[in-house]
């Protein structure tokens, strides 16, 4: 009759400090690429939620065939202003302008429909307004006094570059039209057949 022998062998002090050495390895090559990833996601989560901020504003003013203002702002509070580079944003049928930080509602002042904290998801997206930090819908989707060098928002990053000026993140850009059309491009793009070029 032949004997079985059952080998209950762990790992070695070596095996296990290869094991660790090749991992730490992996994690200091793959490091740098995943934090370009998570700027690019947060960048990315704010253009997103701009975005979603407008169309909102767009369709309440055509759901009450009235204004309804967009705007850019500092904060959420009651000292919050309209900023060019306000990462929240704030969509109300009046001016929000010293009000953000009221609770929403279509009867009290400013009467807020809806409100965002750039830090929702996106501390580290930067913003940065052209043509106006404000941006009012009239009741059939366009925009009231757009001026005449369009409006815009470009979304980067406070951790590193963007792509388009040698950098590694992938920085976007929101674009307005005058009958109110909303479109995320992406500035690194130069084909001018490709939907994404700005």
């Amino acid at each position: 009759m032949l004997k079985r022998h059952y080998l209950t062998r762990g790992f070695s002090l070596i095996e296990l400090m290869i094991g660790v050495a090749v991992l730490g390895i992996l994690i200091m090559v793959g490091l740098p690429g995943l934090t370009d990833w998570i700027q690019s996601t947060q960048v990315r989560t704010s253009a997103d939620a701009i975005i979603s901020g407008l169309q909102y504003a767009r369709s309440e003013a055509l759901r009450r065939n009235r204004s309804v203002q967009f705007t850019l702002t500092n904060s959420l509070d009651a000292s919050c202003a309209a900023s060019l580079t306000g990462t929240s944003w704030v969509v109300s049928l009046a001016d929000p302008t010293g009000a953000c930080g009221a609770t929403p509602s279509e009867t009290a002042a400013p009467q807020i429909l809806q409100k965002r904290s750039g830090l929702e998801g996106s501390p580290n997206a930067t913003v940065t307004a052209t043509g106006s930090s404000s941006i009012v819908f009239n009741g059939v989707g366009r925009i009231i006094g757009y001026p005449s060098g369009g409006v815009a928002v470009d979304v980067k990053s406070t951790k590193g570059a963007c792509q388009d000026a040698a950098g590694s993140i992938r920085c976007l850009k929101v674009n307005i039209s005058a009958s109110g059309a909303i479109r995320m491009c992406d500035p690194v793009v130069s084909d001018v057949a490709d939907p994404r070029k700005c």
